[in-house]
């Protein structure tokens, strides 16, 4: 809902004044509300933080938006869709919000293959590119990918994940 409101430029309340209910989880992050008990007797300190975090949510998510954006468009920095790349692409109509579907094209290698392969680190990779960068994304049907993006992931982290899947498909089409 929070994603929708800020990509559309509207208040949530617009998206779900058509709606019987709407529900919005503030305690999804297990392992901090398990630190604070995990229990209702915590629900005071979820509540100061859930509420902070709406107050900094469109400046927030907007920033998590645009690191999405440059990771599929092309330009400065190059994203996806600037590696012409025959083995992934991305549509940019299909990215509003945090979240890039990578489309990927050809028998092998595989989403999970290439999800894994973008996971891992070698010295091949740090010998050629300087560094070796695990990046993390999600097999999401038999020929895409889903990446997603939120608070913890900075404009650095995005242009490192977009060298890794470049990286990555240069030794594939090798």
């Amino acid at each position: 809902l929070m994603n929708a409101a800020v990509a559309q430029g509207v208040e949530p309340a617009q998206i779900a004044q058509h709606c019987d209910s709407v529900s919005l989880c503030f305690s999804k992050a297990w392992r901090a509300r398990k630190l604070l008990g995990g229990g209702m007797r915590q629900a005071g300190v979820l509540a100061a933080a859930a509420l902070l975090g709406l107050q900094r949510a469109r400046e927030t998510l907007s920033r998590d938006h645009e690191h999405a954006r440059s990771f599929a468009e092309a330009g400065p920095p190059a994203g996806i869709q600037a590696l012409d790349s025959p083995l992934c692409s991305v549509s940019l109509a299909a990215v509003e919000t945090n979240i890039v579907m990578v489309e990927v094209q050809g028998a092998w290698p595989s989403p999970a293959e290439l999800c894994e392969r973008l996971r891992a680190v070698s010295e091949e990779e740090e010998a050629e590119t300087g560094q070796a960068v695990s990046v993390l994304l999600l097999p999401w049907s038999a020929r895409a990918l889903r990446a997603v993006w939120h608070r913890g992931v900075s404009a650095r982290d995005t242009q490192l994940a977009r060298r890794k899947l470049e990286f990555v498909a240069r030794k594939c089409q090798e």
